[in-house]
């Protein structure tokens, strides 16, 4: 076996064909069925299965690409790794961020990388689900996390950059709320809220406030980015609340912190073993700005409600 064969097998698997794979990987087709034949002949196993709609991966196949994922990723790692003493480093580095975190910072820092590692490719994806972005980081796909805590302490090392403050977005209509320099969350109690799906951290965040502060308002729309959130509550459909990073641009005239005070810690998860690009990054998310109330949190990932 070989990484070749397993970055023909995970193309495959992405392209749904071996024609679109070997398009994508600029090779012949034969190429490609080639060395998936070889592959499922030294592993004794049919990794892919013939359907109306293309080729899927097997139950089998499917536990192997998982594998083969990891090994491919950590090659290019330290391929970009060989080659960083000439300031050359290329390759591939995966950032996610938990949905909301970073949305400000992130670019800038970004920016600041690509000036310096001109030939890195990065790839950054949001990630609405903690559990699917644990379940990423244990496969090793993550080379850096943005996340509000906890960090898995065996698999990453935590980075505290800010605490985040989590701001209430209202439409123009509620100008009573916002000639507040605070909201209370009590007087949100009839509001209808935009909320977030069920199983992601910022509606975690909300069932928390909600239950700490006995309320139980009505919910008029579930969405899957924050800046819908933001642009749905700014024309007046409900009320929502966001990471004060997570505003967009114009609509700040709409927002107010709320009180009792919401605010979550934002951890940079890096590898104990960084490379140089992971290293670089820490530092460029270190020199941004990250909105903070003076609180401090008692603990990685704990939600921190005060007056």
């Amino acid at each position: 076996m070989s990484l070749r064969q397993f970055e023909y097998a995970l193309a495959v698997a992405e392209a749904g064909s071996v024609t679109a794979a070997a398009e994508s990987l600029h090779v012949a087709q034969p190429s490609v069925s080639q060395q998936i034949r070889s592959l499922e002949r030294d592993l004794g196993v049919t990794l892919f299965a013939r359907t109306p709609t293309g080729l899927v991966p097997t139950a089998v196949g499917r536990a192997f690409l998982r594998d083969a994922e990891v090994a491919v990723r950590a090659a290019r790692r330290a391929r970009a790794t060989a080659r960083a003493g000439a300031e050359e480093l290329d390759g591939e580095l995966v950032v996610a961020a938990q949905m909301g975190l970073g949305t400000r910072q992130l670019p800038g820092a970004l920016s600041a990388l690509r000036r310096r590692f001109p030939r890195l490719e990065v790839t950054v994806f949001e990630e609405a689900n903690p559990a699917e972005l644990e379940r990423l980081a244990r496969r090793g796909v993550v080379d850096l996390g943005l996340m509000a805590g906890p960090c898995k302490e065996d698999l990453y090392t935590g980075h505290h950059l800010g605490d985040e403050e989590f701001v209430v977005v209202a439409g123009p209509e509620h100008a009573h709320l916002l000639a507040e320099e605070r909201v209370g969350l009590r007087a949100l109690e009839r509001e209808p809220w935009i909320r977030f799906d069920h199983d992601s951290a910022l509606d975690g965040v909300l069932r928390e406030v909600l239950r700490d502060n006995g309320l139980a308002p009505a919910t008029v729309a579930r969405v899957s980015q924050t800046a819908t959130a933001v642009r749905w509550a700014a024309h007046g459909l409900g009320v929502t609340l966001v990471p004060t990073s997570a505003v967009l641009p114009g609509f700040e005239h709409l927002t107010r912190p709320v009180s009792p005070a919401v605010t979550l810690p934002t951890i940079a998860a890096v590898r104990p073993d960084a490379g140089p690009a992971e290293t670089a990054l820490l530092e460029f998310l270190r020199q941004e700005t990250w909105p903070h109330t003076g609180f401090s949190p008692s603990g990685p990932g704990r939600l921190l409600t005060t007056g």
